[in-house]
């Protein structure tokens, strides 16, 4: 398999990847509680365009419009039986805004959990659950996508199931959790443990890390354990555009440009070599991030108290002391 990302972060030595999906199509007209996958066929256009104003923005990597692709989210629109359909339009839309870039961006195909429980919580076995990820990332793959991105995942079993459907359909892949449980996952895995996670498997990620959570503050308090555990590993970050808040009955996200420019500065500084933005990040926060990556200089590692002093409060209580002598951090825990 190929690598692309590596090729990539030896051009440009920190990534940029897109901002959010969902926040993004809501505003470009997807309705509450609409699929954004069946998109890839009634609206392309607009799935062009999400991914073209990343691009123009400055995006090194764009996630396709497949995040509940498998064939148990797909069974909520009673579309199951498409999966392979939507998967690959998904990658073919993708691909037909990298390739008039001109330059280099990586379409990673976009795969988020089942949003079943594993046996012995639930009714789905591992096996199954790695036939339905292999049936989303062969539609991906058959779109043209590069890479597959696990993102989201709160079990580690379900990403080592996803990670192993990868390596059946030929497809190099990453994966990501989200820590917005006391600072674990919801399934209690820890930031530092996430490298161990696709252990023995047969091929190993191109990168591990954290999207989505409760904020810029915690995501980055995720990324010092995640790189104080192995400072080596090619670690991704995709924070949340600061903390939702409504405002009457449409909900927005508290992070400026200014504040994801600079949790990007931190996050290098902290040694994350691809980042991005998840829920609330729009194409005017990417821009910002783009521009803060290309002026930044790498600093010295920050500290909690660093994070909390430029990006705002942390949200979660400690999952762990932090590694590299951060030590302990003190959150309140709030879940968004």
């Amino acid at each position: 398999m190929t690598n692309p990302i590596e090729a990539l972060i030896a051009e440009k030595g920190v990534l940029l990847a897109d901002g959010a999906t969902g926040t993004n199509l809501f505003a470009m007209g997807l309705s509450a509680g609409e699929a954004p996958e069946l998109l890839n066929d009634t609206a392309p256009d607009t799935i062009a365009a999400l991914h073209r104003n990343f691009v123009d923005a400055g995006a090194d990597i764009i996630l396709t419009n497949s995040f509940g692709g498998t064939r148990h989210r797909l069974k909520l629109h009673h579309a199951q039986d498409r999966v392979h359909e939507l998967n690959r339009r998904a990658a073919e839309i993708a691909r037909s805004v990298t390739d008039k870039a001109g330059r280099k961006v990586i379409v990673a195909g976009s795969v988020g959990p089942t949003g079943e429980l594993l046996v012995p919580l639930g009714a789905l076995t591992y096996e199954e659950a790695v036939d339905a990820f292999a049936e989303q990332m062969e539609g991906l793959k058959a779109g043209g996508a590069e890479i597959a991105w696990i993102e989201t995942m709160s079990a580690p079993d379900e990403i080592r199931a996803a990670a192993e459907a990868a390596i059946r359909v030929g497809m190099p892949y990453v994966y990501t959790g989200s820590f917005d449980t006391a600072g674990r996952t919801m399934m209690g895995l820890l930031p530092k443990d996430i490298h161990g996670v696709a252990d023995g498997l047969e091929r190993a990620p191109l990168g591990v890390g954290a999207n989505c959570g409760v904020g810029a503050s915690d995501i980055l308090a995720s990324l010092l354990d995640m790189t104080g555990a192995k400072p080596e590993a090619t670690v991704i970050v995709k924070g949340n555009c600061g903390i939702p808040e409504f405002h009457g009955s449409e909900i927005r996200y508290s992070g400026t440009p200014e504040l994801m420019a600079d949790y990007v500065r931190l996050a290098v500084d902290a040694g994350a070599r691809i980042i991005g933005g998840c829920c609330g990040t729009s194409f005017a926060h990417l821009a910002a991030m783009r521009e803060a990556l290309d002026s930044h200089s790498k600093a010295v590692r920050p500290t909690i108290e660093t994070i909390v002093e430029r990006i705002g409060p942390l949200r979660n209580k400690p999952a762990s002391p932090n590694e590299a002598g951060e030590g302990r951090r003190e959150r309140r825990r709030s879940r968004v």
